[in-house]
C-alpha cells in the first residue's frame, strides 16, 4: 500500500515506478516478462511517454515486484516490512530519497573529503541515508537489529556522527555483515577530520568491503538541509 500510495499520488508516476524497480534490484527484462508486457512498456511508463498508470497497472507492478523478490528470497520485502519509525531518543536515523542520486552529488552537497574508492562514487546509486550515533549503535543496539540501519534499502549512505577516527563505525559495519548480509553504498564519517587522522584500520576495512569512505566537518543540521533536496 505505501509504495502504490507513493506511485499514485507521485508528480512523476514514472520516475517513482523506476526507483521501486531499482530499489527491489530488478531488471525491466525480468518484471516485463513477469507481467506478461514488453521491455519497452516498462521503459516508457519509466520515462513518463505512456500516460500515467491507473489503479490496475499500480497493483499489478507493486504485486510483481513483492512477487519476483520473495522468488529471490525476499529480502528487500523482508526489510521493509521492518516497522521503524525513527525518533530523537533512537541511536540512529533513516531518510529516503525520491529517486536514486549519484553517490559523487552527495559527497558535493555536504563538502565531503573523499578518503578512499573515490572511482566508486560515479558507480553507486544512493536511495537515502541514515545518520548514525556511534556510541549509541555500539552501545544499545544488538548486531541482529543491525538490519534496521538501512531503512528501505542498503543502497544508501550511512553517516556516523560522533566519530574520533572512524575504526569503530567500520568496525560495526564489518561485524554486522555477518547478521544482515548488507553493506551500504557509502559511508561518511563525520568530525574534525583530514586524511591522515583518519584510522588505518578503518581504511583497509572500507577497501576490503568496496565501499566508498567519506569525511566531513559540515554540521549534522546543515548536511540534513542541504540533503534535503533529494528526499522523497
Amino acid at each position: 500500500m505505501t509504495i502504490a500510495g507513493e506511485i499514485t499520488l507521485s508528480s512523476d508516476p514514472g520516475g517513482s515506478m523506476k526507483k521501486w524497480r531499482e530499489i527491489f534490484a530488478i531488471h525491466q527484462t525480468e518484471l516485463a516478462k513477469h507481467l506478461g508486457v514488453s521491455s519497452s512498456t516498462i521503459s516508457d511508463y519509466e520515462g513518463g511517454r505512456r500516460k500515467n498508470p491507473g489503479i490496475v497497472v499500480v497493483s499489478r507492478l507493486v504485486n510483481s515486484l513483492i512477487e519476483i523478490d520473495n522468488s529471490h528470497g525476499g529480502k528487500v520485502v523482508k526489510q521493509l516490512e521492518k516497522d521503524f519509525k525513527p525518533d530523537e531518543s533512537k541511536a540512529f536515523e533513516s531518510h529516503e530519497f525520491s529517486s536514486g542520486t549519484k553517490a559523487s552529488e552527495i559527497v558535493k552537497k555536504i563538502n565531503g573529503t573523499v578518503i578512499c574508492l573515490p572511482h566508486k562514487l560515479k558507480e553507486e546509486q544512493i536511495f537515502g541515508y541514515t545518520i548514525i550515533d556511534s556510541l549509541k549503535v555500539i552501545l544499545d543496539v544488538p548486531v541482529h537489529e543491525y538490519m534496521m540501519l538501512y531503512g528501505k534499502t542498503p543502497n544508501r549512505a550511512l553517516i556516523f556522527n560522533h566519530v574520533e577516527n572512524g575504526r569503530s563505525p567500520l568496525i560495526a559495519v564489518k561485524v554486522g555483515r555477518f547478521s544482515t548480509d548488507m553493506k551500504p553504498s557509502m559511508i561518511i564519517l563525520h568530525g574534525d577530520f583530514s586524511k591522515k587522522e583518519v584510522d588505518v584500520v578503518a581504511i583497509k576495512i572500507a577497501e576490503s568491503e568496496k565501499i566508498p569512505l567519506i569525511t566531513t566537518n559540515m554540521s549534522i543540521a546543515d548536511m540534513i538541509k542541504q540533503l534535503s533536496s533529494f528526499e522523497a
